[in-house]
This record gives structure tokens, sequence and C-alpha cells, in this order.
């Protein structure tokens, strides 16, 4: 199976604790045709994981080893946090809304760009601090009797529903601009004197929006043109300037 594609899939693996699911996890991107492997700070690496790769060893010995998550993101426009256990309710943000990997086929079909998959460590899976920088949170459907997978398995699953995804030229605005936006966004918030209990909640929720809406670079500057017209009319207000060139501007 081939993947020609112009939505490429990086698969990021945070802090593995077993290396035999590192190996494990080569082969089954081998499999469906991936080849981009990031480990951030995983545990040592040696026979087992050869073993467990298989024919997959060229994967294993070329995978960019990184000290933080920001370095493997480097260059990705969609950042996909994986969570064994979803939120129930729209008020657990963190973990919600909550995306199988069919759904996220979807959002990212006609797309162009660098979609990183985050994997956490075997027996916690991502912290929080992870999840709430991740624009997409998925989870796999299990069993309710057993819902937890191994990481090979999940990697896997995840991998079979995108190995026949479809790109287009819809470029995706990039990781940093999106940062960017954000920043912008709790500046603004800050300016209005946003409630700050409600602030965390609230700048996770519009990362989220538009962590799902995939922007464009083009609809990255017009929502950056719109804040920074909000920002420089509340200073002008406050200062008690004239406003009306805004308006026009």
């Amino acid at each position: 199976m081939s993947v020609e594609t112009s939505m490429h899939v990086r698969v990021v693996l945070v802090e593995p604790a077993f290396e035999g699911n590192v190996g494990s996890v080569c082969r089954a991107m081998k499999n469906f045709g991936f080849d981009d492997l990031v480990l951030v700070r995983p545990c040592e690496l040696g026979n087992s994981a050869k073993a467990m790769a298989s024919h997959a060893q060229d994967l294993l010995a070329s995978a960019a080893i990184v000290d933080t998550v920001e370095e493997a993101l480097d260059g990705v426009s969609v950042i996909v946090g994986t969570t064994g256990k979803p939120g129930s309710s729209t008020r657990e943000h963190i973990r919600m809304p909550c995306f199988s990997p069919r759904e996220l086929k979807t959002l990212l079909e006609d797309k162009q760009g660098t979609v990183a998959l985050l994997f956490g460590k075997e027996n916690h899976g991502l912290p929080n601090e992870i999840l709430e920088k991740c624009g997409v949170v998925l989870s796999i459907p299990t069993s309710d009797d057993y819902p937890v997978m191994n990481l090979s398995h999940a990697v896997a699953v995840v991998l079979y529903e995108l190995a026949d995804i479809k790109g287009n030229d819809f470029l995706l605005a990039d990781s940093e601009m999106q940062e960017i936006l954000y920043q912008h966004v709790e500046q603004l918030l800050d300016s209005i004197n946003y409630a700050d209990y409600k602030k965390d909640k609230t700048s996770l929720m519009i990362r989220r929006i538009i962590g799902r809406a995939m922007i464009s670079p083009r609809e990255y500057f017009t929502l950056m043109g719109l804040i920074r017209d909000i920002q420089l009319a509340l200073a002008r207000a406050e200062a008690g300037q004239d406003t009306s060139w805004v308006e026009n501007n």
C-alpha cells in the first residue's frame, strides 16, 4: 500500500517506556506506508526494539529523537492528541470534543499540510498540559470492559484509517501561525478584563474551535488583522482617542 497524499502524517511518541512497543510502532507504520517518527525522551532502544521492528528497523534507525514536544511539532499544521479516557461532557474541555480515527480522516481530507499524532507513555497517556496544546483530541472506541489499548495497537488502528486519506491543495496554517493567533486571543481577553476563572477554559475552547476548523494561512491573516484592529481600538478608546479610523481601515 502506498500513501500518495499532500497530507503528511507524523507519529510522535512522548516518553515511551518500553522499547518493544517502539519497535512495534515502527512495524505498524511501515505496514501502512508511513515513515515520519519522532520520539520525545524515549527509553533506551536496543535489541528488543530491533526485534519487534522486524523489517522496519530502517524506520527505527531514522526516527528523530528530541527533548521536547515543541521540537517534535516543528512545521506541523494539525496537532492531534490521543487519549484512552475521552470526556463524557462538553464541560470537560481538555478531552472534549473527542474524535474517532475515522472522524479525524474526514477532518483532514482535501487538505495540505502535516498532522502530528501524539501518543503518550504506556501507563499514563498524554498529560493534561500536552493535551491542552492539541487542536484536536482523538480516542479509539473500545469496549467498556477493557478500554485501554497497547500503544502499538492504537497507532496501528489510527494509521489504518489514515492510510488512504486523499489530500488536496487547501494549504493549512502551520502551528507557529496558530500559536501566534492564540497568544493574541489571550492578550485580547486580558485587555477586556476577562474573568480569570474563565480564561483558561475559554482559551482552550478557542484552540479546539480553530484546531478543528483547519484554517488556511489567508484565514489566519484575516483573523489576526481583526484581532489587532480590536486591540488597537480598545487601546485608543481607553486613552480617550478617536477610534473612527479603525472602522474605515
